[in-house]
């Protein structure tokens, strides 16, 4: 039944009442005498029917759950907007404040030489050394403001070799609380929610140190020190990167005016001139070689497909494992027994196969079902079989 009216229903109304706590409250009430009102149209209810359906005249009520307390909307309420709203001044633990030996709360802060160590242990395994990215994750470093209106051209032209748009933390992200919200919310990848908030201000601050970003003019070296209001100063270089400025405060009206000069001129958004049609002129300009070489020996390879050599040397589920694996199993600093070390996966053999696959397949402590990742019971047993092999 759908409610198109925006009137208070009368009682013989189906009400749904729903209470965002901890648990649910529904209560649903009808009278079989009364109207119902389904896609605009309304119906009369007759002999406890509204149309061909029953209407339920008892009224029934759920009550699974309590209203969160306070201190748990605390601990769950962690985002962090981009005028700093949100931002902790403290470390927090369960919704209170951690108290430091002198029974204060403790402040949240952290340094950029700090956030090395931590990145180090905990994030350059997927992100790269300095933010550099790695195999199927994204570099947090590089590229500039200016280069994200570059476009890729024809290769024919008179200058092919434009470098694309490089979206990284420093050149694209316009406002810093993304990355302190993300970070405390989603990283690091194996077991997320983890760091403390002087923790997360320190990898901040290290991410922000590689990217070459000031703070009120300063630069953040190694015993730089990140806090709350600091964070607040924080000027990212594409911070008007997302939204033109064409203010209409003084007149409402003017703002049609300045968006059109804005869209008007190409540079703000590309490059070259805007052309709707019989925009090439002339011939279009092939790649070629200008003096075709016939002295190769052997000759050069006419194929067209991409050739990758065969490793007759890597085992045929390595692959696979590096993949979807290596990212907890190849890191000490994750607690997942780590392949090579025989010690560590003789406890996990001591178990015996089966009980190891199951707990792989179904998911043991920190580690999803199968590593988080679809596949086939049968393939993830293969990479198992693979990683006790090279473990023994």
């Amino acid at each position: 039944m759908y409610i198109l009216e925006n009137t208070k229903l009368k009682a013989s109304m189906i009400g749904l009442g729903l209470s965002l706590s901890l648990g649910l409250t529904l209560a649903i009430a009808a009278d079989s005498s009364k109207t119902a009102v389904d896609g605009g149209i309304k119906y009369n209810t007759k002999d406890g029917k509204y149309t061909s359906y029953y209407v339920n005249p008892v009224q029934v009520k759920y009550n699974n759950g309590r209203a969160a307390t306070k201190k748990e909307i605390t601990a769950w309420n962690i985002d962090v907007m981009p005028d700093g709203t949100g931002l902790p001044e403290f470390d927090m633990k369960h919704g209170e404040p951690v108290l430091g030996e002198d029974g204060k709360p403790k402040k949240a802060e952290g340094s950029v030489a700090l956030g090395n160590e931590l990145y180090d242990a905990q994030c350059a395994m997927c992100h790269g050394d300095f933010g550099s990215g790695g195999k199927g994750y994204p570099s947090l470093v590089g590229g500039t403001v200016g280069s994200l209106k570059n476009q890729l051209m024809n290769p024919a032209d008179e200058n092919p070799n434009m470098d694309p748009p490089q979206r990284s933390i420093g050149s694209y992200w316009p406002y810093a609380s993304t990355l302190f919200w993300y970070i405390q919310d989603a990283m690091p990848f194996p077991h997320p929610k983890s760091l403390t908030n002087s923790e997360t201000y320190a990898i901040v601050a290290y991410l922000l140190s590689v990217n070459s970003i000031t703070i009120d003019g300063k630069t953040l070296d190694d015993e730089y020190v990140l806090d709350k209001e600091k964070f607040k100063k924080i000027v990212m270089p594409n911070a008007n990167g997302f939204y033109p400025d064409v203010d209409t405060k003084k007149d409402p009206k003017q703002g049609v005016k300045n968006m059109t000069k804005l869209m008007s001129d190409p540079k703000n958004f590309g490059g070259g001139t805007k052309c709707m049609k019989n925009c090439i002129k002339g011939k279009v300009p092939v790649l070629k070689i200008a003096n075709e070489l016939n002295d190769f020996h052997p000759a050069p390879n006419t194929k067209r497909d991409w050739f990758v050599p065969e490793n007759k040397a890597a085992h045929p589920m390595q692959a696979a494992y590096e993949e979807k694996c290596a990212s907890c199993h190849g890191n000490a600093a994750i607690g997942a027994p780590v392949v090579g070390d025989k010690d560590a996966w003789a406890k996990v053999s001591a178990k015996g196969l089966e009980n190891v696959y199951k707990n792989g397949i179904m998911g043991i402590n920190g580690m999803p079902p199968k590593g988080g990742h679809d596949m086939s019971d049968d393939d993830f047993k293969k990479i198992v079989d693979y990683m006790l092999e090279s473990s023994k």
